[in-house]
């Protein structure tokens, strides 16, 4: 395609009348001065008192307000600190059980219109090596993720381009869908994806629910005007901040039930971020009925040729970054919160530990890189440089050691347990029932077809507890759950309740 037919194509994308429709007399609802002024206004030493009652109210899977956000943000004594933490895991465990769920990162195309000041694919980065992978291509990525590595669940990588519109997006999702593999005692396929997409209309955002995702992300980067501005020229796409701002309501008016939304944490004051989501959730929930089913915290790392130095002004420490994930779980209780391989094994093994639900392992964020078995990172392929490289195998066995279960589980999206029904279930505890069994039964089934001995080992004093668990404390669902084990462990694949 033609400079100026990429122009053109660039000057249909937005659509101002569906951004202006859910403004609130013309204005957005992040409104920076505000923000400021509540973090300005927060106790700079909050008592012990202030802070375990807004423990209590987490404890009651109740949303936080900004102001009590602001207060927890405000936190340095290490004792509360570690009461913050247990309490944060306390939730988890609570809502979610012992489980986290793995996925894996799928880069389709690294072609962009945009020119984001941080990003390894910048249109104007003349050094970056371009793809974008054709069906046949994409069926090869599956066959290795699903046959070989044991992947479930993917969440699929677009860049904004032409070839990677709306029409690409939804016949990659079909040639994933279709791949079928054999693996040692079963067969092998992807159950859900996930998609990780620029903002689209209503009714683009119409096909893509069509062909069956699960969640669909959109990350607004930064959500302080000014730094946008700065980080995302004015003539490009990613220009406009409300046409991105205001994808989650576009896309649950086109009917895709669960929506992430996320922050990159280093562009700005991550105390202003962290605010950021939690206004965006509660705007999502007040105007359009749920909040945000995940919510992402990636932090700035390494990209090619980015303008953002290593004395940056805003980039969260190791300390302020594990507070981050300590006040999102405590703020939004309900929410499933997403670290990825951006960050080293030893943070997100604290992590676990801190309200973290979800991980990917065995990343590869190079367009190809499954198929091409090239474990070394190369800059110019990546968006990124990962911190994190070890296997879905490897990551199983150090979740396992510390007494947490994979699961593999998309029963809630073929369910119809999505959207304001999820949230609900989650918010009453009913939630943890079904996926205590439906993860238990995922574990299994990739314990005998992909797991190595070391890992089998670990693993399966861990399922023993579990069904012990299950006949303690859900015994209505016992026979079921039990029928469904042994066929699976005889050879079925895919049982879930």
């Amino acid at each position: 395609m033609s400079e100026n037919n990429h122009t053109s194509w660039m000057g249909g994308r937005i659509r101002m009348d569906e951004v202006t429709k859910y403004m609130d007399q013309g204005r957005d609802f992040i409104d920076d001065a505000r923000i400021q002024a509540q973090i300005n206004a927060a106790p700079k030493e909050p008592s012990a008192a202030q802070v375990r009652d807004i423990l209590a109210k987490s404890w009651a899977i109740k949303d936080l307000t900004p102001d009590e956000v602001a207060v927890l943000i405000n936190v340095n004594d290490p004792g509360l600190l570690e009461e913050m933490r247990a309490m944060a895991l306390k939730i988890k465990l609570k809502i979610y059980d012992n489980r986290i769920v793995t996925f894996a990162p799928f880069y389709l195309g690294n072609y962009c219109v945009n020119k984001c000041a941080y990003c390894g694919f910048n249109q104007d980065n003349a050094t970056a090596k371009r793809n974008v992978l054709d069906p046949e291509q994409i069926r090869r990525e599956v066959e290795v993720l699903t046959g070989t590595i044991g992947h479930k669940r993917l969440i699929a990588v677009y860049g904004e381009h032409p070839q990677n519109d709306v029409d690409y997006v939804v016949e990659s999702l079909k040639a994933i869908y279709s791949v079928r593999v054999k693996t040692r005692h079963g067969h092998g396929a992807i159950r859900r994806v996930n998609v990780n997409a620029p903002p689209f209309s209503i009714d683009d955002l119409k096909k893509i629910n069509e062909a069956g995702i699960g969640t669909y992300q959109v990350f607004q980067e930064t959500y302080h005007k000014e730094t946008y501005a700065k980080m995302h020229p004015k003539e490009t796409i990613k220009g406009n901040y409300d046409w991105r701002l205001y994808c989650m309501h576009r896309a649950m008016e086109a009917g895709i039930d669960d929506v992430g939304i996320g922050a990159l944490f280093g562009l700005y004051d991550w105390r202003f971020e962290l605010m950021a989501l939690i206004y965006h959730t509660q705007e999502l929930e007040k105007r359009m009925g749920v909040g945000a089913h995940t919510i992402s915290f990636p932090r700035l790392v390494p990209a090619l040729n980015s303008m953002i130095t290593p004395d940056w002004p805003y980039l969260v420490n190791d300390a302020d970054f594990k507070k981050i994930m300590m006040i999102i779980r405590l703020a939004a209780p309900y929410t499933g919160m997403i670290i990825t391989a951006r960050e080293k094994a030893e943070i997100r093994n604290e992590a676990v530990l801190m309200g973290v639900t979800q991980m990917d392992a065995s990343s590869r964020i190079s367009i190809g890189g499954y198929s091409d078995c090239v474990t070394e990172q190369d800059e110019v392929k990546q968006q990124f440089i990962l911190g994190d490289t070890r296997s879905l195998d490897q990551l199983i066995r150090d979740l396992a050691q510390m007494g947490f279960i994979t699961s593999f589980c998309t029963a809630g999206y073929r369910c119809g347990r999505t959207g304001k029904c999820i949230m609900d279930l989650l918010r009453s505890g009913a939630e943890g029932k079904f996926c205590k069994l439906n993860a238990v039964l995922t574990f299994q089934e990739w314990l005998d077809d992909f797991a190595s001995e070391d890992t089998r080992k670990l693993a399966m004093p861990l399922i023993e507890r579990e069904v012990a668990e299950i006949k303690d404390k859900n015994p209505g669902a016992l026979a079921i759950f039990l029928e469904y084990h042994d066929r699976i462990k005889k050879g079925e694949r895919d049982l879930y309740l």
